[in-house]
C-alpha cells in the first residue's frame, strides 16, 4: 500500500473495523457511565478524541526519539501515562474555564480520561504495530472519532429508550450492556473491508 494511502486506511480502520471501543473493548467504563445524556456524551467524546489525536503521536515521538535511543523502552507505560495525564489536565482546565456546565456534568469522568484504557491502548497499539509518526496521528484521530461515534450512538439510543417499557431486571446497566453488544456486532460487520495490523 502506498505511503499516502496507508495512514488513510489506518484512519478509517480505527473508526470502523478496528474501533477501539466496540471491537477492542477499551474505554467501556466511561462509555457506559457517561452515555446517559447527549450533551455530556458529546463533551466527553470530543475530549477523548482530542487527547487521543494529540497524545498518540506525541507518545510516538517520545518513544522513538527519547526512549529507544537511550534503551529506556521499559519506561514506556509510565512515560505514556504522564504525557496523557498532562494533556487531560490541560483539557480539564479549558473545559472548566469555558463550559462550567459541561465540567460539572462530566464530574469524575473527566479526570478519569487519564486512566482510560482506550487512550493508553492506542499508544501501545502504535508501538506494537510500528506505525510511523503520521500513521500514529491518523490512528489516534480515527480512534477518537470512532469512540465519539460510539458514545453518541449509545447516548441517542438510551435517550430514545427513556419512555420505553423495559423489563425491571434489564433497566440501567443491563439494557446498556445489551445495546453495547448490538453496537459491537454492527461495527464488527465492517470487518474485512479494511483490515490493518
Amino acid at each position: 500500500m502506498g505511503n499516502f494511502l496507508f495512514p488513510v486506511a489506518v484512519f478509517f480502520a480505527a473508526i470502523f473495523t478496528d474501533n477501539i471501543l466496540l471491537t477492542n473493548y477499551l474505554g467501556m467504563c466511561s462509555f457506559l457511565a457517561v452515555s446517559k445524556e447527549l450533551e455530556t456524551s458529546a463533551g466527553l467524546g470530543i475530549a477523548v478524541t482530542f487527547v487521543l489525536a494529540v497524545t498518540t503521536p506525541l507518545n510516538w515521538a517520545v518513544y522513538y526519539l527519547v526512549l529507544v535511543p537511550f534503551q529506556l523502552e521499559y519506561l514506556r507505560f509510565i512515560v505514556f501515562i504522564i504525557i496523557i495525564a498532562a494533556f487531560v489536565q490541560l483539557i480539564e482546565m479549558v473545559i472548566e474555564r469555558y463550559s462550567e456546565n459541561l465540567y460539572f456534568s462530566l464530574g469524575i469522568f473527566l479526570p478519569l480520561i487519564t486512566v482510560n484504557c482506550a487512550i493508553l491502548g492506542a499508544s501501545l497499539f502504535m508501538v506494537i504495530r510500528e506505525y510511523s509518526f503520521i500513521t500514529s496521528f491518523f490512528f489516534g484521530l480515527g480512534s477518537g472519532i470512532g469512540w465519539f461515534i460510539a458514545i453518541m450512538a449509545m447516548a441517542g439510543i438510551r435517550n430514545k429508550l427513556r419512555g420505553a417499557k423495559i423489563p425491571i431486571g434489564l433497566e440501567g446497566a443491563g439494557i446498556a450492556l445489551i445495546i453495547a453488544g448490538f453496537m459491537a456486532m454492527a461495527f464488527m460487520g465492517f470487518s474485512g473491508m479494511i483490515q490493518i495490523t
